[in-house]
């Protein structure tokens, strides 16, 4: 709420009062609550049997900002607020996150987190609905990961965020900051340097080009999503 204009806004509801789970083990995976908060996310982290967990911390502390801040920021309101550089778009569209959504009528529905966000400041919620609660399933929370971020000042804003996710079967590359939308690049086998850069230059442009604000021009932005991204690969690989 205090982080971009917000003119259009009329009423708040504090959602915090609901009091929901922050976070919960299931058979399916972590449940996390909207309205967990950064500072719980960071701490649960520390002490996750999940090899996946330590994108959580790196997640985390590419929101740069104070204790208070940490204290008071929210998964779901770094997911709703929809900014191309939102770490937690990152770490749910890495994972293959599940929300679930409240709607009006007293029903939810499910939506995956990569569908969330439809571009900067935008997010595929209908008028009254609620984001209640994010799922990171427990196969991706076993799989290697990797993560690579850039800013254009020691503490600024990310312009860009990529998390590589090494499976047996598959690789998968997410993108965000640098794009208007977080994007997951699949692949059935290790893709070769080539194959890698074209594939990421075709889905981006696909997607809307490369973002431009005052954070990083889109050449910049390109030439290091493309410089990471194959550092993902060799950490992953040793390709």
């Amino acid at each position: 709420m205090f982080s971009e204009p917000q003119a259009d806004t009329r009423t708040l509801i504090d959602l915090t009062a609901l009091n929901w789970p922050s976070i919960e083990a299931t058979e399916q995976g972590l449940s996390v609550g909207a309205t967990c908060t950064f500072a719980e996310l960071y701490a649960y982290a520390a002490d996750s049997p999940h090899p996946a967990a330590l994108l959580f911390a790196q997640c985390c502390r590419a929101l740069w900002g104070s204790f208070k801040i940490w204290n008071a920021a929210t998964i779901g309101g770094n997911l709703c607020l929809a900014l191309p550089a939102s770490p937690m778009a990152a770490l749910a569209v890495a994972l293959d996150g599940e929300c679930t959504i409240w709607r009006p009528d007293g029903t939810d529905r499910q939506i995956a987190a990569v569908d969330l966000i439809t571009g900067p400041g935008r997010t595929c919620l209908a008028p009254g609905e609620i984001l209640r609660s994010l799922l990171l399933p427990a196969t991706t929370l076993r799989a290697r990961t990797a993560f690579r971020q850039a800013s254009l000042t020691e503490e600024g804003r990310s312009a860009t965020l990529l998390i590589g996710r090494a499976a047996d079967e598959e690789f998968v590359l997410t993108i965000t900051a640098a794009t208007r939308r977080p994007l997951n690049l699949r692949f059935t086998t290790v893709p070769d340097d080539a194959t890698l850069l074209r594939t990421l230059d075709s889905d981006v442009e696909t997607a809307g080009s490369w973002y431009d604000d005052v954070h990083g021009a889109p050449d910049w932005r390109r030439h290091m999503t493309r410089r990471y991204a194959l550092d993902i690969v060799c950490e992953l690989y040793g390709a």
